[in-house]
């Protein structure tokens, strides 16, 4: 989960931050399909989705080493 989560959030967050240079990731381009605040909306949940991940992949793996 950790590693999804972690890619999770550096695709959303660069999507994010290059959307304000009118550029996108080729894998992402579908994204503003449905328009520019749909686009941002799921840009945000991704970042936040992807975190979420990271930290209960962070959680888990702490559990499992201390056993």
């Amino acid at each position: 989960m950790k590693s999804i989560g972690g890619l999770m959030f550096v695709l959303g967050l660069g999507s994010f931050l290059l959307n304000f240079m009118n550029m996108e990731f080729k894998l992402l381009t579908w994204i503003d399909n449905w328009g520019p605040t749909v686009g941002t909306i799921i840009r945000v949940v991704m970042i936040v989705v992807g975190v979420a991940l990271w930290v209960l992949g962070n959680r888990q793996e702490k559990a499992v080493a201390a056993g």
